[in-house]
């Protein structure tokens, strides 16, 4: 390699993997999983006290893996708080640790706070340039990322693996929207790394601007952070707005980047099973569900030494399917994406739905600018009503009509009042459409 070049995703990532079969892949696992093991007990103190007793060599088959307990985010944060800053998910001395990034926490909970090795960190890089070869990243694209760059792991290590592999990259922080339209404008980047919410933003912007975002150049988005990137009126919205392809992915800041939607796959994600094992469970139970049944996904790291996670319940709730020869590759996919939360399910009078459902409802009507979620448990029963934001006029009209489609839909009615434009707040990275009454809006 000549020195100062930045090496081929090929001397760094086994392609062969891409065709390896389903029984190839766990053995591929089975061994890394082992090393894995080997190396965190006893050394990692969360792990030795969690799987105390256990060895790498414990484990003859799948059989006794899958008897090893959950890992769950509240044990996480409950070992954070006592073991403060960082807990004792830590396999090494704290010298060695070079990266920090915590999750984005919510109004009840504090964010997680995770640390990475120079190794970890390169294994992070690695998993994004997986996601690069499955999206056919080509040598002359141009990525812009408009995201704050802030302490959650977001976009960095796109930002980073992209710029391994000798891509230009834009970053576009501490921007407004219109400056990084402008930005955007003038250096022609080809790629756009956003979350789905924003990327809506950036379209309202633009068009207050007279931008025609379809004549920028942009050939693909890749979307993070929601679910709105697999929901198909958010993502036709989307394509039709920018004048491109969109490419949904997934992953978390205690995880790392794990599934990516290819370019033979739209809407639905590929696992990087080269990199995490990965199982669907019942929501609240222990078993696994069966095939073509919604559960709850758990996540096995396989290249995180210094932070790992073994059988990691996400709380994030997907449909998984075997690939299919008719792909690039045997690797298992997240149907449609990420369905929901399982602590996000609003229970209304009985009924049982997620935010996405509502999501890919409200967003067939191309009116609605904003819209918010108001759960309202001050009286015996929990009522729900959404607050749309037309993009021009009072909206009485629009939210008559997209109450009659939720009621068709949902077959339960659910109250939708219409608020001026302009009024409801725009996100950068992760929207909070969801407001409960008891707590300030």
């Amino acid at each position: 390699m000549t020195a100062g070049k930045a090496a081929e995703p090929a001397e760094r990532l086994p392609l062969q993997l891409l065709q390896a079969t389903p029984e190839q892949m766990r053995d591929w696992q089975w061994q890394r999983l082992r090393q894995m093991l080997t190396a965190i007990l006893p050394a990692n103190r969360f792990y030795a006290r969690k799987l105390a007793g256990v060895t790498a060599n414990d484990l003859r088959d799948w059989t006794d893996f899958y008897r090893l307990p959950f890992t769950t985010k509240a044990e996480l944060a409950t070992d954070q708080q006592e073991h403060p800053p960082y807990g004792s998910n830590l396999t090494y001395a704290l010298g060695r640790y070079v990266r920090l990034h915590q999750t984005s926490g919510t109004s009840t909970a504090r964010p997680l706070r995770w640390l990475d090795t120079v190794d970890t960190w390169d294994w992070l890089l690695r998993c994004w340039e997986w996601n690069f070869v499955l999206m056919d990243l080509q040598p002359a694209d141009r990525l812009f990322f408009p995201f704050s760059f802030g302490p959650f792991l977001g976009f960095w290590t796109a930002f980073e693996a992209a710029a391994r592999r000798g891509h230009f990259c834009l970053p576009g922080g501490g921007m407004t929207s219109t400056a990084r339209l402008r930005l955007l404008q003038e250096h022609r980047a080809t790629v756009v790394c956003t979350t789905p919410t924003y990327a809506l933003h950036l379209v309202e912007v633009a068009a207050a601007e007279k931008i025609d975002l379809t004549a920028l150049g942009v050939r693909a988005l890749i979307v993070a952070g929601e679910p709105g990137g697999s929901i198909p009126a958010t993502r036709q919205r989307l394509e039709a707005a920018w004048g491109c392809r969109l490419f949904d992915h997934y992953g978390l800041t205690e995880v790392g980047p794990t599934a990516m939607e290819a370019a033979e796959t739209p809407g639905d994600m590929l696992v990087l099973e080269p990199e995490y094992i990965v199982e669907v469970v019942e929501i609240g139970g222990q078993r696994p569900v069966a095939p073509g049944q919604e559960g709850e996904l758990v996540i096995t790291t396989l290249g995180r030494w210094g932070s790992p996670l073994v059988r990691y319940r996400t709380g994030d709730v997907v449909l998984l399917q075997q690939g299919s020869a008719e792909g690039r590759c045997f690797w298992r996919r997240l149907q449609g994406g990420v369905r929901g939360r399982v602590d996000d399910m609003i229970h209304v009078r009985g009924n049982n739905l997620y935010p996405a459902t509502l999501e890919a409802i409200i967003r067939r009507f191309p009116e609605v600018a904003e819209y918010r979620i108001v759960i309202d448990q001050r009286g015996p029963l929990t009522d729900l009503r959404i607050e749309v934001e037309p993009r021009s006029g009072d909206g009485t009209a629009l939210a008559a009509a997209l109450a009659r489609a939720l009621r068709d839909e949902l077959l339960f009615r659910i109250d939708v009042v219409a608020v001026p434009p302009q009024s409801l707040p725009r996100f950068e990275m992760k929207a909070r459409r969801i407001c409960v009454v008891s707590s300030p809006c």
